[in-house]
C-alpha cells in the first residue's frame, strides 16, 4: 500500500483526492469515493445556504465514516454566495477539512480555518497561486495541468511540468491532477514528487456519479481530441467536452458577446439539465484530455481498487527493473 504524507494527515488509505464537481459531487458520490479509501470532496456551491448545505453534510456523514473533504468555490461568476456563511456552517457541523479553489486565495476565511483546526488545501493552476497559497499556511496544495477537465489557468503549462516546479517553490505538500485516469498517472505524479494524485475525469464514468446513462456511454466513446478550452476571453479558461453547447460558448466569444450572455450560454443550470435527462447538446461539461483514456463504467470502489494495484505494480517493476 502506497503510503504518503498526504495519506498520514488525511486519514486516508490511498493517494488519490476525487476531483469536485458542480452538480455531480453530492453527498452520496462523496461518500462513495471515501468508502473506496480516496479522499470524497463535498461540492458546497450547489447549496448556496447554510441549511441545505447542512443537510447534505448530515447526509454525507451519515454515509462514511471515512476522511471527507468540502470544497468552497471562489470563482468569480459564483461570488454572489456569501461563502463565509457556508464556512461557517461546515466547522459548526464538524468538518475537518476543507478544500479552497478559485482565482485567489481565501483570505478572509483563514483564521476561521486556524482557529478551528480545519486541514485546509487550496487548488490551484501555477505556481504563483501555490505558493501565495503556502504562504497563507494552506496545509496542503493542490496543482492542476493543462490537461485538466474545468479551470485549467492562465498560463497552459503542463502537469509533468507544473507539478516538480511547484514542489520545488513550496515545502508543503503537493497533490498534482490534470490527464489522470489510471494507475499510470498516479504513478507519474509520484514519480514527480507529489504525495496524492487528483483525479476528477475518470470518476465521471463509474456506477455512482448522478449523472445521465446517456452521457456516460457518450463520455467513453470520445477521444483525447474531444476537448476544447473555453472562456478564454473571459480570463476564466475551461477544459470541456466539445459538444455543441461548447461550441455556441466558443462562438459567443469569436463574436466578442457580452460577458454575461457568454456565461449564461455556460450555466450550470443547463448542464445539470444534460445531466439529468440525458440531452447531450443541452450544456457543457468539464473534462479534461485524459477522457480518451476510459472505456468502461465501474463502481468507484472497482476503479480506485484497480487505479492503486496498476500504479502499485508499475512502481515495484520500477524498484526490480
Amino acid at each position: 500500500m502506497l503510503k504518503t504524507k498526504v495519506t498520514e494527515m488525511l486519514g486516508i488509505k490511498y493517494p488519490i483526492f476525487c476531483g469536485n464537481m458542480m452538480n455531480i459531487s453530492y453527498p452520496s458520490f462523496a461518500a462513495a469515493c471515501s468508502n473506496a479509501g480516496a479522499l470524497g470532496i463535498l461540492a458546497s456551491v450547489m447549496y448556496r445556504k447554510p441549511e441545505p448545505l447542512r443537510e447534505a453534510l448530515h447526509e454525507l456523514q451519515a454515509l462514511t465514516d471515512k476522511a471527507y473533504a468540502v470544497n468552497v468555490n471562489l470563482f468569480p461568476m459564483l461570488r454572489p454566495i456569501r461563502q463565509i456563511d457556508l464556512v461557517k456552517a461546515m466547522i459548526e457541523e464538524g468538518v475537518k477539512i476543507i478544500e479552497t479553489s478559485g482565482h485567489e486565495a481565501p483570505d478572509k476565511y483563514i483564521p476561521l480555518f486556524k482557529k478551528n483546526d480545519i486541514i485546509w488545501i487550496h487548488k490551484c493552476a501555477g505556481v504563483r497561486y501555490a505558493k501565495k497559497a503556502a504562504s497563507l499556511g494552506a496545509d496542503i496544495v493542490e496543482v492542476v495541468g493543462w490537461e485538466n477537465g474545468g479551470a485549467t489557468g492562465r498560463y497552459d503549462i503542463g502537469t509533468i511540468v507544473l507539478t516538480p516546479a511547484t514542489i520545488d517553490a513550496l515545502e508543503v505538500p503537493v497533490v498534482a491532477g490534470g490527464g489522470i485516469s489510471d494507475g499510470r498517472g498516479v504513478a507519474a505524479v509520484l514519480a514527480l514528487g507529489a504525495q496524492a494524485a487528483l483525479i476528477g475525469t475518470r470518476l465521471l464514468t463509474t456506477q455512482e456519479c448522478p449523472i445521465h446513462d446517456n452521457l456516460k456511454k457518450a463520455l467513453i466513446n470520445t477521444s483525447i481530441y474531444d476537448t476544447t478550452i473555453i472562456m478564454r476571453s473571459l480570463n476564466a479558461t475551461h477544459r470541456v467536452w466539445d459538444n455543441d453547447a461548447a461550441k455556441l460558448v466558443l462562438e459567443l466569444e469569436n463574436s466578442k458577446s457580452d460577458q454575461m450572455e457568454i456565461f449564461n450560454a455556460a450555466a450550470g443550470a443547463k448542464s445539470k439539465l444534460m445531466y439529468e435527462q440525458g440531452d447531450l447538446s443541452a450544456g457543457i461539461i468539464s473534462v479534461g484530455q485524459g477522457i480518451g483514456l476510459i472505456h468502461d463504467i465501474p463502481s468507484v470502489k472497482e476503479l480506485i481498487e484497480r487505479i492503486m494495484k496498476e500504479a502499485n505494480d508499475i512502481i515495484q517493476n520500477l524498484y526490480n527493473s
